[in-house]
């Protein structure tokens, strides 16, 4: 009976999160409150104070908030396997689109039908990254002491110093000076918003465990919002490596937007370009890897993280440190992509869509793609 029970609870909550994986859209922020409005309104598998606390907890630790989330969910309905379930079944709609789209962009992507749709999209990608960056910044900086600290991860990462580095040693220097400036920090958690030309790369160039090995790091110390990982790939696989070009990083990220689900199945598409199918797949693999060990590890101890000052103030600096590396990634991303009066025309009319509309990401790319084929054929 007991195995039939727990048989019957893999099952749901694979399902349930499947058919959340399909339809969401909007970023993290709109993932968590689809699933308060699920599992906690409507199928009550945890309270809300709970739910609140899993959220907090998400912020200090490595990896993309909502998906951790599916996974703490799982893990309160049905345990370790329970937390495996709801992950796997969350990311696997997102990976199989980005998958399809990677294999449609290799394969047509430099078509004169697809550039101009594209062309489009990365500014409206722009300005995405954009408004996620202006509510993180309103949210996440609270003093001026995490003003300072942003500022300055923004100018390191600007002078390429690598962003692990910019962002551990911002949040390690914030936690010591806001613990000295105030012993009664407070965490407030952190909902993030989470957007052409081919050039063929040859899968048998890079090793596969190369890959996953990237892809694992990145995973690992992932701190912020999926935006960030823009940062990574930008500061390796097109500065270091040279494994990308800079026009790759956008489409990547463009086509990610047309997804549901995590944004981190960019991964998915960076790795069918680096190394094909089984490229996509460890690349999957490696980047979501650490998340389902943290959750496993930080579930049973939530009800205690929240009273440790000093893993508040920690991510506090932490938060202003992926603002700041956000910041110097609009700054690098803007100045490749706006380089003509159109590019500027649908950068401003998506940056204000973007800050004044609640209107979803998905439908600011598609607005862009439309916007970029209609300039294409007119002028």
């Amino acid at each position: 009976m007991e195995a039939k029970t727990k048989s019957r609870h893999l099952a749901e909550i694979s399902a349930n999160f499947f058919k959340l994986g399909l339809v969401a859209f909007g970023g993290p922020a709109a993932h968590i409150a689809m699933m308060d409005d699920e599992f906690v309104t409507r199928r009550q598998w945890v309270s809300r104070q709970h739910f609140l606390d899993l959220i907090g907890a998400t912020n200090l630790i490595p990896g993309p908030n909502s998906t951790e989330m599916t996974m703490h969910l799982g893990y309160e309905r049905g345990g370790m396997w329970g937390s495996i379930a709801a992950g796997v079944a969350f990311i696997l709609p997102a990976a199989m689109l980005t998958g399809l789209a990677a294999w449609a962009y290799v394969n047509f992507g430099s078509l004169p039908q697809v550039e101009p749709l594209l062309q489009g999209i990365k500014p409206a990608v722009v300005a995405i990254i954009l408004g996620a960056l202006w509510r993180l910044g309103r949210k996440g900086i609270k003093n001026w002491q995490l003003v300072v600290i942003g500022a300055g991860v923004a100018v390191a990462t600007l002078l390429d110093v690598p962003v692990l580095w910019a962002l551990f040693a911002g949040g390690a220097v914030g936690m010591i000076w806001l613990l000295l400036q105030s012993r009664h920090a407070k965490t407030l958690p952190l909902l993030l918003p989470l957007g052409t030309a081919v050039a063929q790369t040859n899968p048998d160039q890079i090793p596969l465990w190369q890959i996953f090995l990237f892809f694992l790091k990145v995973g690992s110390v992932l701190y912020g919002s999926g935006y960030v990982l823009v940062a990574f790939l930008q500061n390796d696989l097109v500065d270091r490596y040279g494994w990308l070009t800079q026009v790759q990083l956008l489409d990547a990220i463009a086509i990610g937007q047309f997804t549901p689900g995590p944004v981190l199945t960019t991964a998915t598409f960076i790795g069918y370009l680096l190394g094909g199918v089984w490229g996509a797949v460890v690349a999957t693999l490696g980047i979501f890897l650490p998340s389902f060990v943290f959750v496993l590890m930080l579930n049973p101890l939530v009800p205690k993280m929240r009273n440790y000052v000093w893993t508040s103030a920690f991510l506090d600096a932490i938060n202003a440190a992926a603002v700041g590396v956000m910041l110097a990634v609009t700054i690098n991303l803007g100045h490749d992509t706006l380089t003509s009066w159109s590019a500027w025309f649908i950068f401003g009319l998506a940056t204000y869509v973007t800050l004044r509309t609640r209107l979803s990401s998905v439908w600011i790319v598609i607005g862009g793609a439309a916007l970029g084929y209609l300039f294409h054929i007119i002028f």
